[in-house]
């Protein structure tokens, strides 16, 4: 058998009533030694002789109205209502220890739902009324004997001519005053919560502004730090490819042949310090080094110095790229003809062709001993496609249904004013 589960409640800390419970006793002690000391004993309704058990239950009352005028200020209001209706139907005389009251308009305007600070409202008119109800009878007789009583009433008369409007004004008073007050704390106390709320969120916006601003930095390092590895890849994979081509061809010369040896090892040495000086440009400049279409040829007959045999083929008339896109087409083409060296065969042309049209087109084949896709586990094949992708270009691979090593990069013309 299932149970159905049950909303967990927050224990209640009785430590947060202390104030409101010494309140109430404090009150209650008040109330009970006036219902036991006052001359103005009401009548039972059972044996019709005098009793101070009504003055009692309107001291305990009044003492728990008050007790709640701030963790229930709706029932405290209410009880409020429910004695004074008890003392006008049962002729209850007014004690003064019920203008404590006050505390309950207070709390109720104070910490009230909306309705109870609505009702409250509503309920000083009403005290008005009541209190001329009080004044014409003998309920308020403990209150009218009183000296000060009657000299405030005075007082009032002169400037209303009339006691009951005096009567109906003090009544109001009584309620009046302390609800303002509670009101006013109310609406001050939401704006400076509002204020600290406003402040709150505009210190969460500060700090995800300044998450954002470390986030955008790390991210621009890191693609700072991927770009330099992309670069340095480059450079060095180019360069140590057309070395190892050239040592590898040396050892195919004629040992009497020196000069051709001679020449071998100044290119190595030539690409040797080439690939240093780029290197060196990578790691100390922040901007890469502006090329021309012109460096695209250059790159090709490096690599034919190498002892590869290359076919290189221009379609149509080159023109100048803006700095950014002839990088890239730098960097490809670079990373190409290191690729169809490292996978392609020694023994087999290199075929180059660089076709401008609406775009750039290379294209890099060459033969290889296995066919299929080559298997790139670093930089390269990646850093093209980033470069191509991050300028509007493209990358392409294959066939590979025979063997041949071949890339295909297209790279957007856009027309530079020189």
């Amino acid at each position: 058998m299932t149970t159905a589960p049950t909303r967990d409640r927050a224990p209640i800390d009785w430590r947060e009533w202390v104030p409101d419970v010494l309140v109430g006793l404090v009150v209650l002690g008040f109330g009970l030694s006036e219902a036991l000391s006052t001359d103005y004993v009401p009548y039972s309704a059972v044996d019709f002789q005098p009793s101070r058990v009504a003055l009692v239950w309107v001291a305990l009352a009044t003492a728990l109205a008050v007790g709640l005028s701030r963790r229930a200020p709706s029932l405290g209001l209410a009880i409020v209502w429910a004695v004074c209706g008890y003392e006008l139907s049962a002729s209850i005389p007014v004690m003064y220890v019920q203008l404590t009251v006050a505390a309950v308009a207070f709390g109720a305007a104070r910490w009230g739902h909306t309705a109870t600070v609505i009702l409250s409202g509503l309920s000083i008119p009403v005290a008005g009324a009541i209190a001329v109800i009080a004044v014409n009878t003998n309920i308020l007789g403990p209150v009218v004997d009183a000296a000060q009583f009657r000299r405030l009433m005075d007082t009032v008369q002169r400037v209303t001519d009339s006691w009951q409007l005096g009567a109906a004004v003090l009544g109001m008073v009584v309620l009046a005053v302390p609800w303002l007050i509670g009101l006013t704390v109310r609406f001050s106390s939401r704006a400076a919560a509002s204020e600290a709320s406003q402040q709150v969120a505009e210190r969460e916006a500060a700090r995800a502004l300044r998450e954002s601003e470390q986030a955008k930095e790390i991210a621009r390092l890191r693609e700072e730090q991927t770009q330099l590895a992309r670069d340095v890849h480059d450079v060095v994979g180019h360069s140590l490819a057309v070395i190892l081509a050239q040592a590898e061809s040396a050892q195919y010369l004629d040992e009497a042949d020196t000069s051709e040896l001679r020449r071998s090892m100044a290119n190595i040495a030539s690409s040797a310090r080439g690939s240093l000086q780029d290197v060196r440009q990578v790691l100390t400049s922040t901007n890469e080094p502006l090329t021309g279409p012109g460096d695209l040829r250059e790159l090709v007959e490096g690599v034919r110095s190498s002892g590869h045999e290359v076919r290189f083929t221009e379609v149509g008339t080159p023109r100048p790229l803006p700095p950014e896109l002839a990088t890239v087409a730098y960097r490809v083409l670079q990373e190409m003809l290191t690729n169809a060296i490292r996978h392609g065969s020694r023994t087999s042309p290199l075929e180059v062709e660089l076709e401008w049209r609406e775009w750039l087109r290379i294209q890099v084949v060459n033969s290889t001993d296995i066919p299929g896709p080559p298997t790139e586990g670093g930089h390269g094949l990646v850093g093209m496609r980033r470069r191509l992708e991050s300028a509007g270009g493209r990358l392409e691979l294959g066939p590979f249904d025979r063997p041949t090593f071949s890339a295909t990069a297209w790279v957007p013309m856009r027309t530079v004013v020189t």
